[in-house]
């Protein structure tokens, strides 16, 4: 077998070691990827594939991508699920004796990204670690490019509540014990739906002695009890492996990762899968994009770190009184002072996502651009801090006093770094004159030889007359003075011959020599010197990290208020009263989203009473298209605004807190689930009446829908009862239906309302009227629906005859069409028997305007009884 080039063998020997890694090997200007990371990577980056020999005879599949621009692909192969490990000379060349020293200096997979060119700036990067210890669940969520880190735990059997965290935070990488295949298989579904690549971890870094220690280290702490997690063994685990990938990932300490913080469930109100998606809270369910959103709408935000918080605000609503009403408070003076929003708006768009800055500056691949971003956004600091002191504010004047503006170190920065920095470090022109005087003493020396040999070329034609000659530089010989053929005879005799052209010769003299060594000694100091400089910069401000986190984390809260206070504003919002009474009283009440995406002025607002006792229930009637969906979300809506601190789309809003807003609104066939649109929506309503509590919101459109008649009547009627019955639930519930005949329980079932969607006939058309009236609807306008679709006239027709005849003869049905050509159509009657047909007879006969409701009941119990009867005889 041919011996392989030393490179080669280098290349294996690293790879063995990022088996599960795209292996980016660095080759002078490229990165190359060889053998199957090789063909994986040019297809997927639809880049060359070439081949290279190795050996004798042997040649493999290669293809590469050029250094400099290499984020831009890396970032491809992580939106496709890879881990990509990027392997480095870690040493010079030139100095090198024989083969470069290579070593893997990090390793990028979908959780573990910081590149900014690779993230979305208003959507954190979270990797979610999930731990099993005893009977809980352990789950830990970080995002690497701001430092975030928190853990909860719960008990095993909440099995669901795993499930909606995942799709709570969204990660873009899970890490799990490996053999949990019991676990990786409950977790895969909601894997595959939030696109998060799966990572197996060995177990030894779960352990929870492991874990502890590891944890206390990094921290420099004696215990976890400061963190509110010393007893949750679960939690701990799943941080600790967390922190240990990263570790590994990063080659790097992590200082900017400065807190844990233990969070728990009962914290915020609690939002599973289907209701986030049914709300469309961050994005629409059908093109899956923000456009269209309730964050689309909230959205005033003008920095990235503003733009994220609110995104955690909205997926976790606040369930206690006090903290809601500071929101609100805080939201509140700016919305009062437009004067004070605006300026605070303009500051706070000039500041730089210092979280992202704080940690690409703890992975030690900060640019000097970005410090003296830094530096600048610390300038504007004490400005915003006397405009919220003078605000006349006092929760803003609170505020302000936690800004910590760190005037020694803006000062250090602005002081340090030019205005015109590169990006790169390799180039140095990083800071600037009086910073430190040796290398001023650099700066002036390249200055003043770069001056004399710039000066060189005009005297040297003035002493030679050589009027062509010509002053250059190259890598190889440096500089030197060139001389065309014709005027060589003109070279003086201090010139030093060092190259022949086929047009003439190129020449040194001592001076020149000595001058290049001047400047090129200098800049290779300078530049040498500037890196070293800019190290210890780093460390310098790497030490107020702590002080630098509290003061990001509060310009991204002021930013989410002024943002809140801008959009309530424009958008005529009220400011919510909170009780936690359970009674929720809204007044012109409007859909946040619709109003914005119709024409203004054309949305019609809706009041809505929803309380414990009296109006607790609420069934809506009405035709499709009417707007019973709208009014349900839009109230769903308005109280999870009024628990993020937010104002509402109302004239006046008083909202009783809710625990959980559960929506059951619509379904589709789930193909690859193996399920059907109404198993769907039984396991929908299934999670609903199993976690639902009387302190919930619900909001239920069309249960029953998918299967038959009778049978989705009885479950809709079973569920309306489970749900009233305030032994087993007693939410606040709005149940949207087309069967009508559930209108009858408000007759029966106390806190039962019904509602319906007003219409009017005009010329033999509906016009929707947009508008909830008290009181149930007996018809839903199908036909007239299906006419406004589009449906064929003649099929409208036949469809209005079939209708009719079902309504006179008691769903019996036509025996034959009245009109056309085509054949007669039978229906089966759904009363065969006579006596069947004689309760039809009489239920059609009662007079309902006089009945009263206890004769109407007796007459069901009796005709239920009869039908038991006739069908047991059958």
């Amino acid at each position: 077998m041919p011996k392989e080039t030393p490179m080669m063998q280098q290349y294996k020997k690293i790879k063995e070691e990022y088996q599960d890694a795209i292996l980016l090997f660095r080759l002078g200007d490229f990165y190359e990827m060889f053998m199957e990371d090789a063909e994986i990577a040019a297809e997927i980056l639809e880049i060359v594939l070439t081949s290279r020999e190795v050996g004798k005879g042997k040649r493999v599949s290669m293809c590469g991508i050029p250094y400099h621009s290499a984020a831009g692909y890396i970032a491809r192969l992580i939106e496709k699920g890879f881990k990509v490990a990027v392997c480095e000379q870690v040493e010079d060349p030139k100095k090198a004796k024989g083969l470069v020293k290579r070593e893997v200096v990090k390793v990028i997979t979908p959780g573990t990204v910081t590149d900014w060119q690779m993230l979305d700036e208003k959507t954190n990067n979270y990797l979610m670690g999930i731990a099993v210890a005893g009977g809980d669940y352990g789950l830990a969520v970080s995002d690497l490019s701001t430092g975030d880190f928190l853990v909860t735990q719960f008990p095993k059997i909440g099995l669901n509540l795993l499930v909606d965290e995942i799709h709570h935070w969204q990660p873009r990488e899970i890490i799990l014990p490996e053999g949990e295949e019991e676990l990786r298989e409950n977790i895969s579904e909601s894997a595959r739906r939030c696109g998060s690549l799966v990572t197996d971890r060995p177990d030894r870094e779960f352990q929870p002695g492991t874990v502890r220690e590891r944890l206390c280290m990094h921290f420099n702490v004696t215990s976890l009890e400061g963190f509110g997690c010393q007893n949750l063994d679960a939690a701990a685990a799943a941080a600790g492996a967390v922190l240990a990938y990263f570790q590994e990932t990063q080659k790097a300490q992590l200082k900017h990762i400065t807190a844990l913080r233990t969070y728990h469930l009962g914290d915020y109100m609690h939002l599973d899968f289907f209701t986030r998606r049914n709300l469309e809270l961050i994005r629409t369910m059908r093109e899956n994009k923000t456009t269209g959103s309730l964050l689309w709408v909230l959205d005033a935000t003008v920095t990235a770190m503003g733009g994220r918080l609110l995104k955690k605000w909205l997926e976790q609503p606040l369930r206690r009184l006090d903290e809601i009403e500071e929101r609100l408070e805080k939201v509140a003076a700016f919305y009062s002072a437009h004067g004070l929003r605006e300026e605070t708006r303009i500051l706070l768009k000039k500041t730089c996502d210092l979280q992202r800055i704080l940690s690409r500056l703890s992975c030690g691949t900060v640019n000097p651009r970005e410090l003296l971003a830094l530096g600048e956004t610390l300038s504007l600091l004490p400005k915003l801090k006397d405009l919220l002191t003078g605000s006349g504010a006092p929760v803003l004047a609170e505020q302000a006093g936690k800004i910590d503006s760190l005037p020694d170190l803006c000062q250090l920065l602005l002081s340090a770094i030019r205005e015109d920095t590169p990006a790169g470090l390799k180039e140095g022109n990083i800071f600037r004159r009086g910073y430190h005087p040796e290398l001023d003493k650099l700066l002036s020396a390249a200055k003043e030889g770069k001056a004399w040999i710039a000066g060189l070329e005009q005297r040297e034609r003035e002493r030679t007359g050589i009027k062509s000659l010509k002053v250059g530089y190259n890598q190889v010989f440096g500089y030197y003075i060139e001389v065309t053929k014709p005027n060589l005879s003109l070279v003086p005799e201090d010139y030093i011959q060092r190259q022949t052209l086929v047009n003439g010769e190129r020449f040194v003299t001592p001076e020149l020599k000595e001058y290049e060594e001047l400047v090129l000694g200098a800049e290779e100091r300078r530049i040498a010197l500037e890196y070293e400089l800019f190290q210890d910069l780093r460390h310098r401000v790497l030490n107020e990290l702590p002080r630098l986190h509290q003061t990001a984390a509060l310009l991204a809260e002021l930013d989410v208020l002024a943002a809140l206070a801008e959009t309530a504003v424009k958008n005529d919002y009220c400011r919510p009263a909170l009780n936690q009474e359970r009674r929720i009283s809204i007044i012109g009440g409007r859909h946040p989203v619709v109003e914005k995406v119709i024409p203004p002025g054309e949305f019609v607002a809706n009041d809505t009473l929803i309380d414990g006792e009296k109006h607790r229930l609420q069934i809506i009637t009405g035709p499709n298209m009417a707007g019973k969906s709208t009014y349900m979300r839009q109230v769903a809506l308005i109280v999870l605004m009024a628990q993020i601190g937010s104002f509402v789309p109302a004239e006046k809003a008083d909202i009783g807190l809710v625990d959980r807003i559960f929506t059951r609104v619509g379904a589709a066939d789930d193909l690859t689930g193996g399920q059907s649109t109404f198993m769907v929506e039984m396991n929908e309503l299934s999670n609903i009446l199993h976690h639902a509590t009387r302190d919930s919101l619900l909001i239920l459109d069309e249960i029953g829908r998918g299967t038959s008649t009778y049978d989705g009547l009885s479950i809709a009627w079973a569920a309306l009862e489970y749900l009233w019955d305030p032994e087993k639930i007693g939410a606040r519930t709005l149940f949207a239906t087309h069967y009508h005949e559930l209108i009858n329980l408000e007759q029966h079932l106390p806190g039962v309302e019904n509602l319906n969607v007003a219409v009017a006939r005009e010329e033999g058309k509906i016009i929707f009227l947009r508008k909830i009236m008290p009181g149930g609807s007996d018809e839903s306008y199908g036909i007239e629906v299906a006419r406004l679709a589009g449906l064929p006239a003649d099929l409208l027709e036949r469809a209005s005859e079939i209708l009719k005849d079902l309504e006179e003869k008691g769903l019996k049905g036509p025996a034959k069409r009245t009109t056309g050509k085509k054949p007669t159509l039978l229906q089966l009657p759904l009363f065969s028997s006579g006596e069947e047909q004689e309760l039809v007879r009489e239920l059609l006969a009662l007079n309902l305007d006089e009945i009263t409701p206890r004769r109407a009941l007796e007459l069901l119990y009796q005709w239920q009884a009869r039908l038991k009867r006739i069908k047991k005889e059958a």
